[in-house]
């Protein structure tokens, strides 16, 4: 097949999609793919439109040059008027599929999968309503809450408005302050007390206009895949100092993450269980992953949704996967299986 693997772009989370790419084009080579590596917004300028798809093709060479752009995006964007890179539209429009290796807002928002749509592109992962209801935390909480998923007690803020304590919403300290459309923890602060909220809604704020305030939940934390309506195997995530915000989430040796992790079996059971419901209650099709917290007397919360987990080699889908029996480059080609299956219904 002919792919392109779409990365990069100009969320907070664009160096981490930089490496879910080049993972994903180089396994998709390996499985007789003539995959391509893609900067959705710096585009590639010295693509040969006679042929988008070369048999002889350097991933690690197309990964540089994605990242060559890293210092210079946010002043492109200023810039720019357009999202989308030189010939981006024209080789995705030439594809057999696109892989979603984007994480993060323009990218896992929906408004990417939406423009495809329109344009007839097939690609992975969720469609656009669902991707743009997962990506908002407001919205994925009133979906659990309406889909009968166990969520954590929360409220919501905007820039301009008011901002209400915690103790006028009955919340007590502490709480988690969270960007609403943010991914990979970034801008996500627990604050103890009501000079920390303060400067926990300023961080939000700075970032986006709206965002949530949640009851802090004591626990382990926990991921669920889910693939085509099927949970996989649950994984624990055990960061080393502190709780699994963006430092724990990507350096090496900062977090334990066991697969399966170590809890009973009814407990593996009903939180795969609530994985699938949760994927279900958000419409998102295809994969994606839910994140939970679990208390010490076994009640669990789902904290989000994620419609385009990371896919490092080291990400916690691909490590699920494998307890399966799937290993990496199976992986990226099941995925797109999978997902072409709603462009047969």
């Amino acid at each position: 097949m002919n792919i392109v693997v779409l990365a990069g772009g100009t969320s907070t989370e664009r160096l981490i999609s930089i490496i879910s790419g080049t993972g994903v084009c180089r396994a998709l080579r390996a499985k007789g793919h003539n995959a391509v590596l893609l900067d959705i917004f710096c585009g590639d300028e010295n693509a040969l439109v006679s042929d988008f798809f070369p048999a002889q093709y350097d991933v690690d060479k197309a990964s540089a040059y994605m990242s060559s752009f890293n210092d210079k995006v946010e002043a492109m964007a200023r810039e720019r008027k357009a999202f989308f890179g030189p010939n981006v539209l024209e080789m995705c429009s030439k594809a057999d599929v696109v892989f979603m290796a984007l994480h993060g807002a323009n990218g896992e928002d929906g408004r990417v999968q939406a423009a495809l749509d329109l344009m007839g592109v097939k690609y992975t992962g969720a469609g656009y309503l669902s991707s743009a209801m997962a990506m908002d935390k407001t919205i994925t909480k009133n979906m659990f809450i309406a889909g009968g998923v166990p969520t954590a007690k929360a409220y919501f803020i905007e820039r301009g408005n008011a901002v209400e304590t915690p103790a006028q919403q009955g919340l007590r300290y502490p709480v988690v302050v969270k960007p609403a459309c943010g991914g990979s923890s970034v801008g996500i602060t627990i604050a103890k007390d009501e000079e920390e909220f303060n400067q926990s809604v300023a961080i939000a704020f700075d970032l986006e206009p709206k965002a949530i305030v949640e009851e802090f939940i004591k626990g382990r934390e926990f991921s669920v895949g889910v693939i085509d309506g099927k949970a996989l195997p649950v994984i624990e995530i055990a960061p080393k100092n502190g709780w699994y915000d963006y430092k724990n989430k990507y350096e090496p040796g900062a977090t334990v993450e066991t697969c399966p992790a170590e809890i009973t079996d009814e407990q593996t059971a009903r939180m795969q269980r609530h994985a699938e419901q949760a994927m279900e209650a958000v419409g998102i099709e295809a994969y994606g992953r839910i994140d939970f917290i679990m208390t010490e007397d076994g009640s669990m919360y789902a904290l989000e949704a994620n419609t385009l987990p990371g896919m490092t080699a080291m990400s916690l889908l691909p490590q699920e996967a494998a307890q399966v029996g799937i290993g990496y480059e199976d992986l990226c080609e099941h995925l797109i299986k999978v997902s072409l299956k709603k462009y047969n219904r």
